[in-house]
C-alpha cells in the first residue's frame, strides 16, 4: 500500500452533548474552528441510535454541512448501519452529499449487538455481518445511475431507478472494526480485514500498535489482490483519544472521567487507554475533555507544530 500524506481528522462527541460534556452550538462552533485553522481535513461523528443514544449522526453532519465549506463529513462508525434500511439511508446519505457538495464519507460497522436495539428494528443478532455486507452493496446500486434489481438474503428490489443522487459517484464507504487479535484469535481477525479488502474503499481503526496495523493491512492488500482491486484511493484511519494537559495525571484523570460518562465505567480497559489515548494516514482525533474548543486550540497552537511528520 502506497505511502499517503497525513491528514487530520477531529472526532466530535455528539454522545456527550445528553450529559452535559458539550452542547449543540459548541460541536458546530468547533467544526468551524477546526475547518477555519487549516489543520484538519475532516470532522466525524459517531452513531448509535438506542444502544449509546447520541444526537442522530446524519442530521449532525447535515448541520455542519451547511456550515463549513472545505472538511470532509464522516461517521466514524455507523453502529447502527445493520438495523438501517439502506434504501433510506441511501437517500438520507445523497441528500447530505449535495448538502455538503460532494464532503460525506460513510464509515460503517456491525456494532455492538444490543439485543435491545435489535428487537427494536426487528433484527437479529447473528445478521449483522450479512446486513452489513448487503447493506454496502445495494447502495452502491441505490447511488448509481441506471435502474436496478436487486435479490438479496436481507432485502429484495426488483426494477427501482432511487433519486436523489449524490455528488460523488459514489460517496466512498469505509469499515470501522478492530477486533483484539488476544480475544478474538487470529482467524476471526483475518475474516475481518478481508472484508474490508473485499467491500471498502477505506479502514478504520481503534488503537493499535504498529506491528499490528501491518498485519491488518497486509490481509486487506492481499484480498484485494486476489479480486484485481484497486487499492490507489484506499485510505486508513486511526480513532485515537487525546487529552492535552500540563499535567500528565491529571490529563489521565480527565480523561478518565470522560470514558465513564461516554462509555461507561468498564470501557475502555486500561490495556486499550495504553495504545488509544493519545497509525494510519488520517488520526482522527477525540478530545476526552469537557472544553472542546480549547483542546482544539491548544492542539493547533501546542502539539502541532512539535510534530514532524512525513
Amino acid at each position: 500500500m502506497r505511502n499517503l500524506p497525513v491528514k487530520w481528522g477531529l472526532s466530535l462527541p455528539n454522545r456527550g452533548a445528553l450529559f452535559g460534556l458539550t452542547d449543540v452550538n459548541e460541536l458546530i462552533q468547533t467544526a468551524l474552528m477546526a475547518e477555519q485553522s487549516g489543520v484538519f481535513e475532516s470532522v466525524w461523528f459517531g452513531d448509535s441510535l438506542i444502544h449509546k443514544p447520541r444526537l442522530e449522526s446524519i442530521v449532525m453532519l447535515s448541520a455542519l454541512a451547511t456550515h463549513t465549506r472545505k472538511v470532509r463529513l464522516g461517521t466514524i462508525c455507523m453502529a447502527s448501519f445493520p438495523v438501517r434500511h439502506p434504501v433510506l439511508l441511501g437517500i438520507q446519505w445523497a441528500t447530505l452529499d449535495q448538502l455538503s457538495q460532494g464532503r460525506s464519507l460513510l464509515g460503517v460497522c456491525i456494532g455492538g449487538g444490543h439485543e435491545g436495539e435489535l428487537r427494536a428494528f426487528g433484527i437479529k443478532k447473528e445478521e449483522r455481518v450479512g446486513r452489513m455486507r448487503e447493506g454496502i452493496e445495494l447502495l452502491r446500486k441505490i447511488w448509481g445511475d441506471q435502474e436496478f434489481t436487486h435479490q438479496g438474503k436481507y432485502y429484495t428490489l426488483d426494477n427501482y431507478h432511487i433519486v436523489p443522487k449524490p455528488v460523488q459517484k459514489p460517496p466512498p464507504i469505509w469499515i470501522a472494526v478492530s477486533p483484539e487479535r488476544e480475544q478474538v484469535g487470529d482467524k476471526i481477525v483475518d475474516q475481518a480485514m478481508r472484508r474490508v479488502g473485499l467491500l471498502a474503499d477505506g479502514y478504520i481503526t481503534m488503537g493499535v500498535t504498529a506491528e499490528e496495523l501491518g498485519k491488518r493491512l497486509r490481509v486487506i492488500e492481499q484480498t484485494a489482490s486476489e479480486i484485481g482491486k484497486d487499492l490507489s484511493n484506499f485510505e486508513i484511519a486511526i480513532h485515537g483519544m487525546v487529552n492535552i494537559n500540563d499535567d500528565r495525571q491529571s490529563a489521565y484523570q480527565q480523561s478518565k472521567d470522560y470514558f465513564n460518562h461516554y462509555y461507561g465505567p468498564t470501557y475502555p480497559p486500561e490495556s486499550l487507554i495504553k495504545v488509544w489515548l493519545a497509525h494510519g494516514t488520517t488520526p482522527v482525533l477525540r478530545f476526552t475533555a469537557n472544553d472542546q474548543p480549547g483542546q482544539v486550540k491548544r492542539f493547533i497552537d501546542e502539539v502541532l507544530p512539535l510534530l514532524r511528520l512525513k
